[in-house]
């Protein structure tokens, strides 16, 4: 099974967002990372991230959203990514920095997001 973690999203955009990957993923475990330590952790387990473009919480100073997948795009085998902004230049810019294609809130509950989000999971099929 594989678990879903959150990354640097404030509450309320939290609880959208197990919404969202609990109805695309109804066996995913989803949880909310807003530090480096539980990131590296989590990052034992094979594992979906859903990175906030502005990261809530303690992560290396001066990180964004866009600057972790970079780095975490050269682990040996990093996670799927995805980024959460409507922008798509942000957009654009996590897929070149190793992302797969991600979604803004706005598209919260469009079938893209879903299939995006199963996408993302089959990969440790």
């Amino acid at each position: 099974m594989t678990d879903v973690m959150l990354v640097g999203h404030c509450g309320p955009d939290a609880i959208m967002l197990k919404t969202v990957v609990q109805r695309a993923l109804p066996e995913a475990s989803v949880e909310l990372v807003n530090d480096q330590a539980a990131l590296d952790a989590a990052l034992a387990g094979e594992v979906v991230l859903l990175v906030n473009r502005e990261l809530d919480g303690a992560f290396h100073a001066g990180t964004g959203g866009i600057d972790l997948v970079r780095h975490l795009a050269q682990l040996d085998s990093p996670p799927p990514m995805l980024l959460v902004s409507n922008f798509e230049e942000a957009q654009s810019e996590a897929q070149a920095a190793g992302a797969m294609p991600g979604f803004g809130k706005s598209n919260l509950y469009d079938e893209d997001t879903t299939q995006r989000l199963k996408d993302a999971a089959s990969r440790y099929e």
